[in-house]
């Protein structure tokens, strides 16, 4: 389960001048964006702002056409399988095996990164993550969309993953269940887990981000401390950057 070393001065994620482009569509147009442990940095912004597309080209799945996306110093585009080693992605909807325990799930998911962990360190990751107790032997076709992130969780723990990627991490969560899930993401921070969360929650931002980023038009437009404003400044100044972008 060990995580191989980096420099003390070594960015978990550095992007640099990401260019993406689909047929006469700029979904990124030199995005910067550095990474390093422990820091939790919300990408905030519409549908169709590249949030998605740079999880994807994090994760390997898409190449830029200019630019370097770097995890853990490996070029994604260049060995996307030596750089999701150190990256978890738990998407909008984590898809688990319903007939199947959570700690079931986990050994199952783990097992195929390579690893083994027993049952009792399965119930531990899991509790780590936030998972109740009593929910660890029940079928996961009975989780809500929470329980099941944390099993997603659970797995980035067993893998000791450097980057946690979470795409629209609290939509379709009721209040309570948000923030539970805002809590289980600090504590994974403050284990030194770099957390990058693609959302348009702004309410959880708050709550869960050091920094937050408002990307639009394949940019980021204004980088800005949360704990510095409240919601409703917050917002305000979210859609004035969306508005002089646009206009």
């Amino acid at each position: 389960m060990g995580a191989s070393a980096l420099p003390a001065d070594a960015s978990v994620l550095a992007i640099d001048g990401a260019v993406k482009r689909f047929g006469s569509r700029t979904a990124l147009a030199g995005l910067d964006l550095r990474l390093g442990d422990g820091e939790v940095f919300a990408l905030l912004g519409p549908n169709g702002a590249g949030k998605t597309t740079t999880i994807n080209l994090i994760l390997g799945f898409l190449r830029a056409e200019a630019g370097t996306i770097r995890v853990c110093g490996i070029e994604a585009g260049e060995d996307p399988v030596g750089a999701r080693r150190h990256v978890a992605y738990i998407p909008e909807q984590v898809a688990l095996y319903p007939g199947l325990s959570g700690v079931e799930n986990l050994r199952y998911f783990a097992t195929l990164a390579g690893l083994d962990p027993s049952k009792d360190e399965a119930r531990a990751l899991l509790a780590e993550a936030g998972l109740a107790p009593e929910a660890h032997g029940r079928k996961a076709g009975a989780y809500s969309k929470g329980m099941r992130q944390k099993v997603g969780i659970a797995v980035a723990l067993a893998r000791r993953a450097r980057l946690l990627l979470l795409d629209e991490p609290t939509s379709g969560l009721d209040p309570s269940a948000a923030a539970d899930f805002s809590a289980t993401v600090r504590a994974a921070a403050e284990r030194g887990t770099a957390v990058l969360m693609a959302t348009h929650d702004l309410y959880r931002v708050r709550e869960m981000a050091g920094r937050v980023g408002v990307l639009s038009g394949g940019r980021i437009v204004e980088e800005i401390d949360p704990t510095a404003l409240d919601h409703a400044a917050l917002e305000r100044l979210y859609i004035e950057r969306l508005a002089e972008v646009a206009s």
